[in-house]
């Protein structure tokens, strides 16, 4: 639930405030929904490169980082950004 309050905060963050949310078409549950299955696909595309070797999985797991960050979540006090 927390990764959900963190895209949806993400989300907002560029939208006009008010009352209501003008700028938005779509509920929001479909937005972050569509946010989400678009972090998933590029997280399991970067886990299924088996072009890289095994010294390069620490790039793997940064550019995961990195797609969490770019949605508005963190990689949490491991991560030194």
């Amino acid at each position: 639930m927390e990764l959900y309050r963190e895209l949806l905060i993400e989300i907002l963050r560029w939208e006009e405030m008010e009352v209501t949310f003008p700028q938005i078409e779509d509920s929001l549950a479909d937005i972050v929904n569509l946010k989400s299955v678009q972090a998933l696909q590029k997280i399991r595309d970067i886990v299924r490169d088996d072009r890289l070797e095994d010294d390069e999985c620490f790039m793997q797991i940064e550019e995961v980082v990195c797609t969490l960050e770019a949605l508005g979540s963190d990689g949490g006090l491991r991560h030194d950004g």
